[in-house]
């Protein structure tokens, strides 16, 4: 059964999507991620336009984050206050976001912008979060290092307005959440992803927020920053597919369910050394892309033309 994708302007296979929207909900739901960081790039691959990916995935992103926002709550597992400072700065970031990526489309660079951020930020924060993980995994089986914190206490920490989140059981400045969530806000914007992969190892490594909790937080903050760039991408720039994100969001609603009951049999390390695992493949399959040799090149002169 295939469908026509209006503002894509190509026919999908409804069954593919549907299932592509179940595994990266059930993904979402494991690791605390929007799971646009994986979604985006599995559209571009199946044919939609970089452009369109960005827009329309932020829709998945939305309805999946909050089925597992819901799942997580239920739990105890979500710092309400903690999510609102982020989402703050959610909120300023994707905003500038959406308008930065509407300059670049107009400037015809805006494909090439979201394939080399996908590579630079998948690349290092895979890479950061893998060997991290790896350490603490090895410590733990070894008995050494036990009493080791996941974060070290830098100048980040002597910043002014201090705030105390209770849930989280931190004492930090109210300055470093917010200068988190500008940044994820922003990459929200222009690489169509909830910033989960970006803002998980974030909270985890610079605010010391304890890996149970850091979920479903960074699935509460996502929800509204993503919503924020949705409704601005499709009133600026008209990339956002109905049909595609409907197809995405039915999928991502079931998967998310799936995923928090999942993740809820894993440690903290084994979530992490996953998604460091994924986020590496993607990135690695991105790189191939931008410089293996097209089998037609006549698309590219084509696509000049207009």
């Amino acid at each position: 059964m295939f469908l026509y994708l209006p503002i894509a302007e190509i026919s999908v296979n409804v069954i593919v999507f549907l299932s592509l929207g179940i595994a990266v909900g059930t993904l979402s739901g494991i690791f605390g991620v929007g799971g646009g960081f994986l979604m985006t790039p599995l559209l571009i691959f199946f044919g939609i336009p970089p452009a369109v990916a960005v827009g329309t995935e932020a829709n998945q992103i939305v309805a999946s984050s909050v089925s597992g926002v819901l799942a997580h709550w239920r739990r105890g597992n979500v710092d309400f206050k903690m999510g609102s400072i982020l989402l703050i700065g959610g909120i300023i970031g994707s905003t500038f976001g959406v308008w930065l990526f509407r300059v670049l489309r107009e400037l015809g660079q805006i494909d090439l912008v979201i394939m080399l951020s996908y590579v630079i930020f998948l690349g290092t924060i895979g890479l950061l979060m893998f060997v991290e993980s790896l350490r603490t995994m090895v410590r733990s089986r070894s008995g050494a290092g036990s009493r080791r914190k996941l974060h070290q206490h830098n100048f980040l920490h002597g910043l002014p307005f201090k705030m105390r989140f209770r849930r989280s059981k931190l004492y930090i400045s109210a300055l470093l959440p917010l200068l988190i969530g500008v940044i994820v806000g922003i990459l929200s914007a222009i690489m169509g992803v909830g910033g989960g992969f970006i803002m998980v190892p974030a909270m985890i490594y610079l605010l010391g927020m304890p890996t149970s909790v850091v979920v479903g937080t960074s699935l509460f903050q996502i929800i509204f920053v993503t919503a924020n760039a949705t409704f601005l991408q499709a009133t600026f720039n008209q990339t956002v597919d109905v049909v595609l994100a409907l197809l995405l969001m039915v999928g991502a609603v079931i998967g998310a369910q799936i995923g928090t009951q999942l993740g809820a049999k894993l440690r903290g390390e084994q979530l992490r050394i996953l998604l460091a695992l994924m986020v590496l493949a993607v990135c690695s399959k991105i790189v191939y892309d931008l410089v293996a040799t097209p089998d037609e090149l006549f698309i590219m002169v084509t696509g000049a033309a207009h």
